[in-house]
Parts: C-alpha cells; structure tokens; sequence
C-alpha cells in the first residue's frame, strides 16, 4: 500500500469508471473484441487499486463479497450456457440466437451468458489471488485499518 494522497485520490474516481468499461467491454465483446474475460479483467483491476491505494481490509470492507464464490457462480453459470445445445440433441456449447437484435447492444444468445460467467470468473479468482498476496504477512507486515479520509502512516 502506497501513502500517496493523488493515488487515493484518483483511485475512488476510478472505480466506478473501471467497472463500467469492464461492463462495457463485456456487452460489446461478443460482437467484437473484448468479452467477458476482457471485461473480467478490468473489473478486477479496479478492485485491485483499491488494494494498492487503501490497503486489502479497506479493499474488503468497501467491496464486501466474497470473491471465491463470484469465481464458483461463474463456473457454474458458464457451465450452464452449454446445456442447451446437449438438450436438443446437439454437440455441448451449440450456440442458439435470438432472432432479432437488441438496439445498441446487438444479438443475444448463450455465448453472450456464456461470457457473463467467464467476467464472473474472472473478477472472483484474479481479485482473489490479489488479496492473497497483498495480505502476505512478508509484503505487508504493517496491517492497519483504513478509511478513504485516513491516510495510513506505517509503524515506527
């Protein structure tokens, strides 16, 4: 964690805007490129920024799930998308299309569901891993609350 006021600064202006590209890039991806995995990512490094800016337990606080089960939902829910295709009697992950398009988002189908659980998968397991190695004990051995107003100022 960095005690740099433009960092904090710019990290909560951040944040909602990564979120938004990343579920811009995943509406647009399945048309052109982006797509979940994208879209996952930089999902995920918006979460990440809050780490590196106000440390994980303000990380943790401000964004409170739990990042394993959001990657175990994606699995889940991409898993799902390929059903359709065994139920009509057709190979795993046949893609199947609604006949018209959508206006401003284009045509929707299961490879479209199917990218909303690579993005699912992608923010839980890379956010994890995030948090993992920030809380390393041998990285970050000063472990003090945070607040966006409070600077952290390390331990003589």
């Amino acid at each position: 964690m960095y005690d740099s006021i433009v960092l904090r600064t710019v990290a909560r202006f951040m944040l909602p805007l990564l979120f938004l590209l990343s579920v811009f890039m995943l509406i647009r991806g399945h048309n052109l490129p982006g797509g979940g995995f994208v879209g996952g990512l930089l999902a995920a490094s918006a979460i990440i920024l809050q780490i590196i800016a106000f440390g994980p337990d303000y990380a943790r606080q401000a964004i409170p799930v739990s990042h394993l089960q959001v990657a175990a939902t994606g699995v889940v829910f991409t898993a799902l998308w390929g059903l359709p295709g065994l139920l009509t009697g057709q190979p795993y992950m046949t893609a199947f299309w609604l006949p018209e398009p959508i206006p401003g988002i284009g045509k929707i189908g299961t490879p479209v569901l199917f990218d909303i659980g690579v993005y699912l998968t992608v923010i839980g397991v890379t956010t994890q891993l995030a948090f993992i190695l920030a809380e390393e004990p041998l990285f970050y051995p000063m472990r003090k609350k945070a607040t966006p107003s409070e600077p952290v100022a390390p331990e003589a």
